[in-house]
């Protein structure tokens, strides 16, 4: 009888044990997402956000002059109306990102990939285009020729050229 007893007690305690084992993987190998975040109308002047993961969060109206997204995952993020001049934003992921009617007068864009961005009405005046990514934008016609004036690079994540995803002559 003492030896069932022994024998459940340690079944218990090893049960107990495999439970955590993978209630720890489980927790791990499944960690959540970055949370979408709201910083619409604030104001952010030189605001570090380098090197975030920003997916889908949202600066509608936000004036972020100066600030800092270099090397940030800022997918489906809207830029609505927010004022980006001289920010940086170099080697950015701006996929499908809502830049309308955003001003990024002088952004530093080097490198950074805009595939699918909405970019209606924003503008780009002495913004630093190098090996940026514009596949599939969204642009007015003349904003994509003053872009063009001065598009040179090859995106390094995605190997295309400027000029090319600018649909340049």
């Amino acid at each position: 009888m003492k030896g069932k007893i022994k024998h459940r007690i340690w079944a218990s305690i090893l049960s107990l044990l495999l439970w955590g084992i993978i209630d720890i993987t489980v927790s791990v190998g499944f960690a959540p997402t970055a949370l979408a975040l709201e910083y619409n109308k604030e104001i952010l002047v030189e605001a570090d956000f380098s090197g975030r993961d920003l997916t889908d969060s949202s600066f509608t109206k936000a004036n972020l002059r100066q600030s800092n997204f270099s090397h940030t995952n800022l997918r489906g993020v809207s830029f609505f109306a927010a004022n980006l001049e001289s920010a940086n934003l170099e080697g950015s992921d701006l996929t499908n990102a809502t830049l309308d009617s955003a001003r990024l007068i002088k952004a530093n864009l080097t490198n950074a990939v805009l595939e699918g961005a909405f970019a209606a009405n924003a503008k780009f005046d002495g913004a630093i285009i190098d090996g940026a990514d514009f596949t599939d934008v969204l642009l007015r016609q003349d904003e994509q020729k003053k872009l063009c004036q001065v598009a040179q690079g090859t995106n390094p994540t995605t190997k295309r050229d400027t000029r090319d995803t600018l649909f340049c002559s």
